[in-house]
C-alpha cells in the first residue's frame, strides 16, 4: 500500500481509499479527499508534519498520521 505520506513534494497522486474508522475517516472525506480525487503535494515541513496538499483547487494541511490513512496510486 502506498500512502499519501510517501508522495514527494511536486508529485501528484490519485486517492484510492481512505482507511480508518468513524469521525477521523469522515473528517478526511469532508475535506474533499474522496476516492478518485487527484492530490498535489505542495510542501512537507522539515520534520514531516504537516504536509500541505492541493485538492479540488484549494490548499489543505494534513497531519502525517492522517496522510498515512490515505491510500494513493
Amino acid at each position: 500500500m502506498k500512502s499519501l505520506r510517501n508522495i514527494k513534494p511536486g508529485e501528484r497522486a490519485k486517492v484510492l481509499k481512505i482507511h480508518g474508522e468513524g469521525a477521523v475517516r469522515r473528517r478526511i472525506m469532508d475535506m474533499g479527499l474522496t476516492r478518485g480525487t487527484e492530490v498535489l503535494v505542495r510542501k512537507v515541513a522539515p520534520l514531516g508534519d504537516p504536509v500541505e496538499v492541493t485538492v479540488r483547487s484549494y490548499e489543505l494541511s494534513l497531519r502525517k498520521g492522517d496522510c498515512e490513512m490515505i491510500e494513493v496510486e
